[in-house]
């Protein structure tokens, strides 16, 4: 990556660090380590981006923190009689992933509640649903997540009598895969009062049949409308349905997380780490729409320094999603030309609250999915910058960033925002994205390599449970641009290689919580989280990639994960 040429200087520094410039050449520590881990083919990210990539085969670390790296011979010295010793059996191992955006809370909601992810029609979604109502007791809501009609053979939207058939007097809801929009029965729309002559609210939208009626369907801010009248959350279902989220996430070689649910789910968080259980490092960010008194006492809660779990960014939407036709885009829709989507803000509120919680020292990232929304959130940070001339440290993202304006890529550039993508929402988008913007736009969709190549920084995530945690899909994704199944390709110039995959999954999402000295590398004074697979990620095909499997997830030294032992 030809990286000083194309980078601003701060971001240059920030490449430098991470791939080891000015970083202690010590490979040996002075004194004795707690853990050793041995035998391994251990890629410890120094170096990724260049021709050589550092391998070593052990690990020394001492209270969570790698002291040394080197050869078995080298490190082995450092053992004492208390030392923990670990065999890796010439695994891989490198890094742990640090997933840059989540929402944990939802995926733990999602197994606790109806799971419609993957359903292949409306039949299908309702057969799960059906079962769900026979086993609840009378009069509960029925809740749950994860259908996509772009997958069902009709392609057809449900609606709300298909759900009164089967529902059997319940009230119910049932958001799709993207968070974004919903069904609704007859009985939840009552509840909450939409009717035929209830207005839209700001940012939503109530679809309706040819005769002003419900059809169901509810779009973006009229979704909280319906989940005002479900009873909350008991605090046993919430801590649960977190404590099988992070679970997932270990069991997928995620070390590190940064999500977006409630401020009562941070307080579980806390309340995890205090007793031990908590298996993952945790960034979790604040609700950019609350009250600046509200934000600035939830910073102050927790410490900013705990490298366990900490409040992070502030997170804001700007639009909705490209499957339910809710980004915000500069122009119609190609498959629906009444519609360029739903902008949650005006330009000038959204520059004024973005001027005023930068003045606080936030950190800021706004959901951007459509041109016109990542215009808009650009358009902010101008303003915060110009107005709060330090706020350039605070590395403001957008989130998503799928379909980009081409004027746009050198304002990321100029004023130094970081891209937080998802590659492997790809997987998912490419059977109808280009029918939804059509081919022009679609040229400049999903551009990862138009990002990587000019020098803005590239964080990866899942976006889960909006898709699966695993990382391996992202970078199959990442390197292909190929549907799962390698028969179908979408723009592929805007691919990327592995190491620059591995690179954005690591020390970029590092970068884009402000960890990079401390995340993404197994070097000396970094912690001591890695993942160990049953695949070298730098040597096999992709279509290996996505077939990899975590043999070992560990924390700051501890085993968090370790894969069943394989049947006999």
């Amino acid at each position: 990556m030809p990286v000083a040429r194309h980078l601003p200087l701060a971001t240059v520094v920030f490449i430098l660090v991470l791939t080891g410039w000015g970083s202690s050449s010590a490979q040996q520590a002075a004194a004795p380590a707690d853990v050793i881990f041995y035998d391994g083919n251990i890629l410890t990210g120094k170096d990724l981006l260049t021709i050589h990539r550092e391998r070593v085969s052990a690990l020394a670390i001492r209270q969570g923190i790698v002291i040394a790296t080197g050869t078995d011979a080298e490190i082995l010295k450092m053992r004492e009689p208390h030392t923990q010793v670990v065999d890796l059996h010439g695994a891989f191992a490198m890094p742990g992933f640090n997933d840059a955006h989540v929402h944990l809370a939802s995926a733990g909601r999602e197994k606790l509640t109806v799971d419609l992810v993957g359903a292949k029609s409306l039949q299908e979604m309702q057969t799960r649903i059906a079962a769900a109502a026979k086993a609840a007791a009378p009069g509960t809501w029925l809740r749950g997540r994860g259908w996509d009609h772009t997958l069902w053979p009709s392609g057809q939207l449900p609606t709300r009598q298909d759900l009164d058939r089967i529902t059997g007097g319940h009230p119910a809801v049932f958001t799709r895969v993207d968070g974004h929009i919903a069904v609704a029965n007859s009985k939840a729309l009552e509840l909450a009062g939409i009717a035929k002559n209830s207005l839209d609210p700001p940012g939503g939208k109530i679809d309706r049949d040819a005769k002003g009626e419900p059809t169901g369907i509810i779009r973006e801010t009229a979704v909280d409308l319906i989940y005002a009248q479900v009873p909350p959350a008991t605090h046993a279902e919430q801590r649960r349905a977190l404590e099988l989220a992070v679970q997932d996430a270990v069991a997928h070689g995620i070390t590190s997380l940064q999500d977006y649910s409630t401020w009562d789910d941070f307080l579980i968080y806390e309340e995890m780490e205090r007793e031990g259980k908590l298996p993952v490092r945790i960034s979790e960010w604040l609700t950019f729409l609350d009250p600046l008194p509200q934000l600035l006492q939830q910073r102050a809660h927790h410490a900013a320094d705990d490298p366990m779990l900490h409040t992070g960014m502030l997170k804001g939407f700007m639009d909705g999603s490209l499957g339910s036709r809710t980004a915000a885009l500069n122009a119609p829709y190609s498959d629906d030309p009444g519609n360029s989507g739903i902008p949650q803000f005006t330009q000038a509120t959204l520059n004024q609250m973005t001027v005023e919680r930068a003045k606080a020292g936030f950190q800021i990232g706004f959901h951007a999915i459509g041109d016109r929304a990542a215009t808009m959130a650009l358009n902010a940070f101008a303003a915060a910058e110009a107005a709060v001339p330090q706020s350039a440290r605070f590395r403001f993202r957008i989130e998503h960033d799928q379909v980009i304006d081409p004027q746009d890529f050198a304002r990321y550039k100029s004023l130094g925002i970081i891209a937080s993508m998802q590659p492997n929402h790809l997987l998912t988008d490419m059977n109808w994205a280009e029918d939804r913007i059509g081919p022009i736009r679609a040229k400049n969709s999903y551009p990862w390599k138009t990002f990587w190549d000019q020098g803005t920084v590239l964080p990866f995530g899942t976006d889960y449970p909006v898709e699966p945690i695993t990382p391996f899909r992202g970078l199959y994704a990442a390197v292909t641009r190929e549907n799962e199944a390698g028969t179908k390709s979408y723009f592929p110039e805007q691919a990327l290689t592995i190491d620059q995959a591995l690179f954005a999954y690591t020390q970029a999402s590092a970068y884009a919580e402000f960890a990079e000295t401390k995340k993404g590398k197994l070097s000396p004074g970094y912690y001591a989280d890695f993942v160990v697979l049953d695949k070298d990620l730098t040597k096999v095909t992709p279509q290996e990639i996505l077939h990899t499997h975590v043999l070992r997830t560990v924390l700051g030294g501890r085993t968090v994960y370790l894969a069943p032992a394989p049947q006999q």
